[in-house]
């Protein structure tokens, strides 16, 4: 018989920032990368504004704002 699911499933696209240790960081490599950068705090923002508001248009503001934390980033590189 198959397993029984106990009703805890978990979406692919759960957008709920979950509290991050050292070790964890280094097991997503798009999150080791924003971190590098300098913008995982904005794009956490980003993510609890889409969590909350379920709507994108609503969070232009923090999407603004991590798009410029990305180009300024990328400046800083070339």
């Amino acid at each position: 018989m198959a397993s029984q699911s106990n009703g805890n499933t978990m979406s692919g696209h759960d957008r709920s920032r979950k509290p991050k240790n050292e070790e964890d960081d280094d097991d997503d490599p798009v999150e080791k990368m924003l971190k590098k950068a300098g913008c995982l705090d904005q794009h956490y923002a980003v993510q609890e504004c889409m969590f909350d508001n379920k709507d994108w248009t609503k969070c232009q503001g923090q999407v603004q704002d991590f798009r410029e934390c990305i180009e300024r980033s990328q400046k800083k590189k070339k």
